[in-house]
């Protein structure tokens, strides 16, 4: 988190031709901002054909998904800083171009080592496009009344991409080949660069202090090597040295950056900020229902298209429930909090999250889509009740001039949330698929290729079944299709009870109502920055 200070009147005034438009630019902004939050769900119904196409494994896949998070949430507060130190439409437009070209080398990836390499990539340009279309946004629309509501289309624009992203990947998987899921970043990210430089004013904070490129890069290591070996530990072993090396190297660079942010004098993360209740408690409460809804849209895609024989297109509409009713709920979750309360929405939503994600759990190698349709439907009630009420009770406990820091916290709490989220359930059902799967295959003395492949995932077991065929092949299938459910099962009902600790933690320690702002500090006052 960044001690930048985004205050408007201290900003260089924008062109007014480009003032005179502030809500044109806003729909550039918007648009721009589309295809990074479209990113977040439009690879999900990919992974199956990921598998058949790359011949990747469910390690794989959870290094394909997480390496952009994991890098968008490591740069993400240092970013913001960058925009309002050194011009924020030159950092957005600098971070479109990058996410384009990001998306084009992923779209003909050859290798999966190749496509991760550029799911980072991605990462980046996301980093440093996020931040600075808030930035640029408080800048722009001085009028309080509408900067509200210009914040609204931006929030409403990032539900959005979420929504269509199931459904635009099943429709572009239909007609093309894998990397259109990429590729179509392609165009927008060409426009929105034209139109930006020409409808976009370009502004900066002057008396923003320095970026924390050190903060970042102890964040991304620290993180990186948590999540390697979480991911790693079921083809490892969680017991190997390797792994309990790389876990408790992860740990050990994570308590060196608090350490460095607290001494910092311009640290990336403000930990003062987590003395407040309001503050940390709903930046936790984010993060553990993302931890659910990402870790389960991880899993569910693949047993909607491997298990229940779905068509990429068909799983997009059917995974939109989760979405939709997410964008559904998510505008009502404000008018809820000033009814009932912070506690009581954050609280309830987290549960419906457990609740869902325990609903999930429990289908077997019987169940169908009716089956798991009421999990689903929790799952989005609870993470548009959640995210909204947090988001409203971290920002209300900060100074106005740190809104922004309060928005971008916001993003890598969802960003963070959902890596560990792939990294926990996508390795615990790995380690129980393929305690189910090793014992019997054991006899067979399989090639090393072919085992790797069969262990690796559902489906590189389900190929091997079809190219044996027969009797043996249905077997085959049958005992991968159920390992697989039964590994589902496993990590949907430990992030389940992630979820309820959540909401045990809202109910316990959220405050209910919020207590009066913060007064504003002064960024040109030297006392102000040296409590920084």
């Amino acid at each position: 988190m960044t001690n930048l200070r985004d205050t408007p009147p201290r900003a260089a005034a924008p062109k007014p031709s480009a003032a005179a438009r502030p809500w044109v630019a806003l729909v550039v902004l918007c648009v721009s901002l589309l295809i990074v939050t479209l990113d977040n769900t439009i690879l999900n119904v990919a992974l199956p054909t990921l598998v058949k196409e790359l011949g990747a494994t469910t390690t794989q896949l959870q290094w394909i998904v997480d390496a952009y998070a994991l890098v968008f949430a490591g740069l993400m507060l240092v970013a913001g800083s960058s925009a309002d130190r050194f011009g924020r439409r030159r950092v957005f437009t600098g971070g479109l171009a990058v996410f384009g070209a990001a998306s084009a080398w992923a779209a003909y990836s050859g290798s999966v080592g190749m496509l991760i390499a550029a799911r980072a990539a991605m990462g980046v340009g996301a980093a440093m496009m996020m931040p600075a279309t808030l930035s640029i946004i408080t800048d722009v629309f001085r009028d309080p009344v509408e900067r509200r509501r210009a914040i609204g289309v931006w929030a409403a624009t990032s539900g959005l991409g979420i929504a269509i992203g199931p459904v635009a990947g099943g429709l572009l998987l239909e007609h093309f080949w894998w990397g259109s899921v990429f590729w179509v970043n392609v165009p927008f990210a060409v426009i929105g660069l034209v139109c930006a430089n020409l409808l976009v004013p370009d502004s900066r904070n002057p008396a923003a202090l320095p970026p924390d490129p050190a903060g970042a890069v102890l964040s991304i290591a620290g993180l990186g090597l948590l999540l390697w070996a979480i991911i790693e530990a079921p083809v490892r072993g969680w017991t190997s040295a390797l792994v309990l090396t790389a876990g408790g190297g992860g740990l050990a660079v994570l308590v060196g950056f608090a350490l460095w942010e607290r001494a910092c004098t311009h640290p990336m993360l403000n930990l003062d900020f987590f003395r407040e209740r309001r503050f940390s408690v709903a930046t936790s409460s984010v993060s553990l229902a993302m931890f659910g809804l990402f870790g389960a849209l991880f899993v569910l895609t693949q047993y909607l298209q491997f298990s229940l024989g779905y068509s990429a297109l068909a799983t997009g509409v059917r995974v939109l429930p989760v979405a939709g009713l997410l964008a559904l709920v998510a505008p009502l979750s404000p008018v809820l909090v000033r009814w009932a309360g912070t506690k009581a929405v954050v609280g309830v939503g987290l549960s419906a999250v457990g609740g869902g994600l325990w609903q999930l759990s429990t289908a077997d190698v019987s169940a169908t889509y009716g089956d798991v349709l009421a999990g689903l439907l929790l799952l989005g009630l609870g993470a548009g009740l959640v995210v909204p009420a947090a988001l409203d009770s971290l920002m209300g406990t900060l100074p106005q001039g740190d809104t922004g820091v309060g928005s971008a916290t916001n993003g890598v709490s969802v960003q963070l949330g959902g890596a560990l989220g792939v990294a926990v359930i996508g390795s615990l059902l790995t380690t129980r698929y393929q305690d189910r799967m090793g014992p019997p295959l054991a006899p067979y003395r399989l090639p090393d290729k072919v085992s790797d492949s069969v262990l690796g995932s559902l489906g590189g077991a389900l190929q091997l079944a079809e190219r044996v065929g027969g009797t043996a092949g249905r077997m085959l299938a049958g005992l991968a299709r159920s390992a697989f459910i039964s590994g589902m099962g496993l990590g949907l009902s430990v992030g389940a009870a992630v979820a309820a600790g959540g909401a045990v933690l809202a109910f316990a320690a959220l405050p209910s109502r919020p207590h009066p702002p913060a007064a504003v500090p002064d960024p040109a006052d030297p006392a102000d920055r040296s409590e920084e």
